[in-house]
């Protein structure tokens, strides 16, 4: 067995399917600046998959006893997280990246969620959108939550119309989210997408409706991976260096692993990047529903009453 001050790896279990992480591009940046600051020292990232919390927390108890890793990140917290506390408990060196509960005990890299909200909702009034639509990540997580309240007091002190849809960071569900938004009687002129992903298939979405972007449509994306830049047009972004912040954690983490005690710090805050996604809201009375949004509307309305009723006739059968 491996001793703890002499295991090499640093662990991360992330909650996500292996398809839907292959396509986000975040992960790979924040593992590249860990690896980046952690590889001179002999050190190496060891990364799991899993499905869900409990999968997650058998984790963190099988690297413990086999002496597999010699501390942990963790990301993606949720409220009355139980990891932190397990970590501590198992004897495991480990960082935190996002907004804990107080008293964890463990090195924090926090990130800015609120203000940042707040200025991208902002540009975009600024801009002359007042039926501004956001869609989220997964709803649990804590930093999406911080993001929901920023959106929605910017949205209540500014007067203007907010709507949330709940997306799970795949391109899938930001192109169904847009089309859900786009099928409203009267649709958002701007959307603002808690990643990238989620962004470009928005617009890819938007453009098979036959809605202009930037014209009849602003989008604005939460990160900033190099896949902004590619499309037409290019996606604004409140971009931040998810690099970098890998690498800051990775500097603290060691830190701690020398005996120092756990920092809390604060990483850089996204910051508007403005490209050809956003520009002016369209002047004049909402838009009329195009035949093809009309299209989708109906489509997924269908979809949502099979699903409703299949579900119903499988309950019948269960409790018949």
């Amino acid at each position: 067995m491996t001793s703890r001050g002499a295991a090499s790896a640093v662990g991360i279990v992330l909650r996500r399917s292996p398809r839907q992480l292959a396509a986000e591009p975040f992960y790979g940046e924040l593992i590249g600046g860990l690896e980046e600051v952690l590889a001179p020292t002999g050190r190496q990232v060891l990364m799991q998959v899993v499905d869900g919390m409990p999968r997650e927390l058998e984790s963190y108890r099988r690297w413990a006893a086999n002496g597999a890793v010699g501390a942990v990140v963790l990301v993606d917290l949720v409220p009355d997280d139980p990891r932190p506390e397990l970590i501590v408990s198992l004897g495991l060196p480990g960082i935190i990246l996002g907004e804990p509960e107080p008293g964890t005990g463990l090195a924090t890299v926090r990130n800015a969620g609120y203000e940042p909200m707040v200025d991208a909702v902002s540009r975009l009034v600024a801009l002359g959108h007042t039926r501004i639509a956001r869609v989220t990540g997964p709803a649990a997580f804590m930093h999406t939550q911080e993001r929901t309240r920023a959106y929605l007091d910017t949205a209540a002190s500014l007067g203007i119309s907010a709507t949330l849809e709940v997306g799970d960071y795949s391109g899938e569900s930001g192109a169904d989210a847009t089309r859900r938004l786009l099928a409203a009687p009267v649709p958002p002129t701007a959307i603002i997408y808690d990643n990238d992903v989620m962004a470009i298939a928005g617009l890819a979405a938007a453009t098979e409706l036959g809605v202009a972007v930037p014209g009849a449509l602003s989008i604005l994306a939460w990160d900033d991976s190099q896949f902004c830049r590619l499309t037409t047009p290019p996606v604004s972004a409140m971009s931040h260096d998810v690099h970098a912040r890998g690498a800051l954690a990775a500097h603290v983490l060691l830190e701690v692993l020398d005996g120092q005690a756990p920092r809390d710090v604060l990483a850089e805050a996204p910051v508007f990047v403005a490209r050809g996604s956003t520009a002016a809201a369209p002047t004049g009375a909402a838009p009329a529903m195009s035949a093809a949004v009309e299209s989708a509307a109906v489509e997924s309305a269908g979809a949502r009453s099979a699903a409703a009723e299949s579900a119903g006739s499988a309950s019948a059968a269960m409790t018949g």
